[in-house]
């Protein structure tokens, strides 16, 4: 039995997401041409990579990069589920992050840096399966690659902050406030700062206690509180605000507020 759903976003064309369920069917030996991160679910699989045999088991995180050959056979009569990440080569050139050559060698990552990686990736692919806003999903790469290569790393912050942090934070909030109910990417905010997507995430989260995209999600969050008060169909307001329909406008709303959209109207 096989069961295999790619994912991708139109303004993320560097990155592309697979989900996989396979009982009978092992891969030959191949390789791709992006950066290519796994985490398997369930199951067992012995990886073969440029010579060398692997046992990755449930709850592992495996990488490898581009045009290393390699293969996975799953443990015999076993459930194999496993979510991938494929990322182009010259999405890293943006990042100017500190070890990223760390990616250039095939590696299993050791059990005790699993559970926070494990997490990062599957927000990471869980944002782009429900088709969260592009500034979401490569936020949540961006982390999940800072926290592979850099085994100290614990948050994306940095520990001074002064004036020329204080400079591009403020760039960064006056080009959201302007355009929140527009899908802005990491690219549109480098491009308007300055820096890097990497040093821009960590700068946002220590001004703000929060990266880009939640900070959108509540300017968002409080124009639908707004427009619930003038009586404006849900339905109307979502669109109106950015979000990619009314069921995702719902849940976010709830979230935040506490109430669904529809117990906010009644209440005002």
């Amino acid at each position: 039995m096989t069961d295999v759903t790619f994912y991708r976003d139109e303004a993320l064309p560097f990155l592309e997401a697979k989900r996989c369920h396979k009982s009978d069917l092992a891969y030959q030996k191949h390789f791709h041409e992006e950066y290519s991160i796994g985490l398997i679910d369930e199951g067992e699989t012995q990886a073969w990579c440029d010579g060398d045999l692997w046992r990755v088991e449930k709850g592992r995180i495996i990488s490898f990069p581009p045009l290393i050959l390699h293969a996975c056979q799953p443990a015999k009569d076993e459930e194999w589920k496993y979510k991938m990440l494929f990322i182009k080569a010259k999405w890293f050139a943006h990042l100017e992050m500190p070890d990223i050559n760390r990616l250039q060698i095939p590696f299993l990552l050791e059990t005790g840096r699993n559970e926070a990686c494990s997490m990062l990736l599957n927000r990471t692919m869980e944002a782009l399966t429900r088709s969260a806003t592009p500034l979401e999903i490569e936020t949540s790469l961006i982390e999940l690659v800072h926290k592979l290569v850099d085994k100290h790393a614990y948050d994306l912050t940095l520990e001074p902050y002064g004036i020329m942090e204080t400079k591009y934070v403020n760039l960064i909030k006056e080009y959201i406030h302007a355009h929140y109910t527009d899908r802005i990417t990491l690219d549109t905010l480098e491009h308007e700062a300055g820096i890097s997507r990497y040093h821009l995430i960590r700068m946002f989260k220590k001004g703000t206690h929060l990266p880009p995209h939640a900070y959108q999600n509540l300017l968002r969050i409080n124009h639908a509180k707004k427009e619930l008060k003038k009586r404006r169909s849900i339905a109307e307001i979502a669109v109106d605000a950015g979000y990619y329909d009314q069921s995702h406008f719902i849940k976010a709303f709830a979230k935040i507020v506490g109430a669904t959209p529809q117990a906010y109207a009644i209440s005002v």
